[in-house]
């Protein structure tokens, strides 16, 4: 089954890398383009499934792009995601009359760029980058302590193994130990991203769990995660 192909048109390189970057854990192929006229030429050879695509760029921007985009019978259908500057309405609503099919805001959200990027392509993984883990976990589920192990952590999130019964979207407490020197307890707001259970696994490689997004998270925290994760990743090589 041939991969789904999701196109990131922006004249500026580090966007550009960004994006590709919030996609490498997805089983997608990612095309990039520097400005319209060569995202046209590129859509016209081999139409991706998905595009998201900078407004203001050089030769033709991208209003214009979508706008030839959607007046095109055989390419119409293909979504196509607007990226504009935080409060220029003028922007969305010429996205808009040019036809496009939603909108981000520049600078971009990674939880928003992939939560967008799921919604058209739902083979996109919105889950960070994770690395192996094996700590203890405490979780509060209706008033209870339960005692779990993650087996993967990443800035955004963990998985735990667990045979307790969850559902998505079901917001939980979270308490653990990062293994750092000195070790610091973090208590951690998040909700079930997904479950993993019996006879029906979402990812095949891990036991029955579920995921856990986590959610407002402190600076500090954001910080300590981060540290762990690359400190992980280092080790590993």
């Amino acid at each position: 089954m041939a991969k789904a192909k999701i196109m990131l048109v922006d004249d500026t390189r580090l966007i550009l890398e960004l994006e590709k970057s919030f996609l490498k854990v997805s089983h997608v192929d990612v095309i990039t383009a520097g400005d319209g006229v060569q995202a046209l030429e590129l859509v016209r050879k081999d139409p991706p499934d998905l595009i998201f695509m900078d407004v203001n760029m050089p030769l033709m921007d991208g209003i214009t792009c979508c706008r030839l985009l959607k007046s095109d019978p055989f390419l119409c259908t293909i979504p196509v995601v607007m990226l504009t500057t935080a409060g220029n309405d003028e922007d969305r609503q010429r996205a808009q009359q040019a036809g496009c099919d939603n909108f981000l805001t520049k600078p971009i959200d990674r939880r928003l760029f992939l939560d967008m990027a799921h919604k058209y392509t739902d083979v996109v993984d919105r889950r960070d980058v994770r690395v192996p883990c094996q700590f203890p976990v405490l979780f509060l589920l209706r008033q209870s302590s339960v005692a779990a192990h993650a087996l993967d952590i990443g800035d955004g999130g963990l998985f735990l193994a667990s045979r307790e019964e969850v559902h998505p979207n079901q917001e939980l407490r979270l308490a653990f130990f990062l293994e750092t020197e000195p070790a610091r307890l973090l208590e951690i707001k998040g909700k079930v991203a997904w479950v993993n259970q019996e006879g029906k696994r979402v990812h095949g490689g891990l036991p029955t769990g579920f995921g856990v997004e986590f959610l407002d998270l402190e600076q500090s925290q954001k910080d300590e995660l981060s540290r762990f994760v690359e400190a992980a990743r280092a080790e590993r090589g």
